[in-house]
């Protein structure tokens, strides 16, 4: 295609597309210094200030599937407005809640309009550019998602410090309005040409497996990985999960094609993207545990002081470095990814051994590290999972690299939190009752002053290890990821396009 062929506004659409995007992402942490504040001014207990939070995550993990594939068949762009509604309508009535009960309903309909637009962001990206200037698109497009992860407790202690709990989605609202009369008018409608069926029950099937493996990955650390509300929604949500599985395989216009997960550059893609989100959602919950409860800091302090790893995110990305200097390597998909996650895992482990004793230059050295790794990592992943899938397919696969983004951050918290625990509390005094581990206060209010050094240092000694085992992870996982992206690389272009032709043969 010709230069002159080619959108003008399709730097302008991208923007809009990441606005929408950076305030969806910014939502699922941008609460988290808020909980002090909902807890004194609407009364919440723990268990509901852990819903406010959970509701949001749950309904947004839970849809996204179903939201690509809607947006396959109806739109793109329509899908796109409607979530722009739900979300600016569900953020109106969080700021307006005046009780916990209508708070969390509010950040459940958030969590809806999320998913939508989640699930059609890259979709509309990967459709408005070309083929060679979807890599800079998307570099520029996970860039912003990462700057909202990071940034959301900067901005939440920011409006806190001057404002009251609500201010928090205050700031949605202009956005939204923004971004509907802008998508309304700026951004192409797209659709899968073929106009199939909706696939109702499939939805209803993944919707119901996800929601429940994911509450059941959100409440396991609280509620205790073995109890029965745990593992009755765990395995609910397995089994829909397998009949989904099923009823995908057997229908002819499928929500989502099992025949993708053949292609191992697809394997590989989500098994990136997974441990991306996986490394960013775990460090960044043991580093605010760090930064607070070790060194001391208030939440504004330790969110500004968490800001290099999304600056450096920017840094490269934004300005297109990050792609120049992976061009100029000559670094192919798999081994930007396991350079990325190289750099992630390494970035993690500075800032457990370099971090431990109070040193902030060593968590700094560690958040350019993760920044840097995230900046080449997640654009390869993106990008080789959207050209792993047929074009008309790019809202189900945007939907499904949105959901394991999300099912990682929330497997990242659990498992390296559930670690940090287990480690804290097979470390305290003898003495001192095995509850006491659940958190640092309720440790050094049953130790007392005199053995609150040695809490302290249980406690240190337990977050270092948790941040090594999660490096690790982190470093295994990425050469796993690159091993299934170069065999994909490999297959000769027949057994290739053969592959790629399967999803389209199934359809007809």
């Amino acid at each position: 295609m010709s230069q002159t062929d080619r959108r003008p506004d399709r730097w302008v659409i991208l923007a809009v597309i990441c606005l929408a995007q950076l305030v969806v992402v910014l939502d699922n942490t941008i609460l988290n210094v808020a909980i002090p504040s909902l807890t004194r001014e609407l009364g919440a207990t723990t268990a509901q200030t852990q819903w406010v939070i959970g509701a949001y995550s749950l309904a947004q993990a839970g849809l996204l599937i179903a939201a690509g594939g809607l947006a396959d068949r109806y739109g793109r762009k329509r899908v796109q407005l409607i979530g722009l509604a739900l979300f600016g309508i569900g953020s109106l009535g969080a700021m307006l809640a005046g009780s916990p009960g209508q708070l969390i309903a509010a950040r459940a309909g958030m969590g809806v309009g999320g998913s939508l637009l989640l699930a059609t962001s890259l979709a509309i990206v990967v459709r408005t550019f070309e083929p060679d200037e979807q890599p800079k698109a998307i570099a520029v497009w996970s860039a912003i998602a990462s700057l909202g992860f990071a940034l959301g407790p900067v901005i939440g202690g920011l409006l806190l410090s001057r404002f009251w709990w609500g201010s928090v989605f205050l700031v949605n609202l202009p956005v939204a309005a923004l971004g509907l009369a802008a998508v309304a008018r700026l951004v192409p409608e797209s659709k899968d040409p073929r106009g199939e069926s909706p696939d109702l029950l499939g939805a209803v099937l993944s919707t119901a497996g996800l929601v429940g493996l994911v509450y059941a990955v959100i409440q396991g650390p609280g509620n205790g990985w073995t109890a029965g509300s745990t593992l009755i929604s765990g395995g609910l949500g397995l089994l829909f999960l397998l009949l989904f599985t099923l009823w995908e395989r057997r229908i002819e216009h499928p929500l989502l094609d099992m025949g993708f997960f053949r292609n191992a550059r697809f394997r590989g893609a989500i098994s990136g993207g997974v441990l991306v989100s996986f490394g960013l959602g775990g460090s960044l919950f043991l580093l605010t545990e760090h930064l607070q409860f070790v060194l001391g800091y208030g939440p504004l302090a330790a969110g500004l002081r968490t800001a290099p790893m999304a600056l450096t995110v920017v840094l490269l990305n934004l300005t297109g470095f990050g792609m120049r200097l992976t061009m100029k390597l000559g670094l192919k998909p798999p081994t930007a990814i396991a350079c990325g996650l190289t750099m992630l895992a390494a970035g993690l482990a500075s800032i457990a051994l370099l971090g431990r004793h109070g040193s902030y230059p060593g968590i700094l050295l560690g958040l350019v590290l993760m920044g840097a790794g995230v900046a080449v990592a997640q654009p390869a992943m993106a990008g080789s999972m959207m050209s792993s899938i047929p074009p008309e397919k790019a809202g189900v696969g945007s939907g499904l690299l949105g959901t394991l983004s999300e099912l990682g951050t929330s497997l990242g918290v659990a498992v390296l939190g559930a670690v940090l625990t287990a480690g804290f509390a097979g470390s305290l005094p003898a003495g001192l009752p095995h509850a006491a581990g659940r958190s640092l206060p309720e440790a050094l209010a049953a130790a007392g002053p005199q053995q609150a050094d040695q809490v302290h240092s249980a406690f240190a000694n337990s977050l270092t290890n948790s941040q090594l085992i999660g490096s690790t992870a982190v470093l295994l996982g990425g050469f796993l990821a690159a091993w299934l992206l170069s065999r994909a690389a490999a297959q000769p272009p027949a057994a290739a396009e053969t592959r790629q032709a399967e999803p389209a043969e199934s359809a007809r």
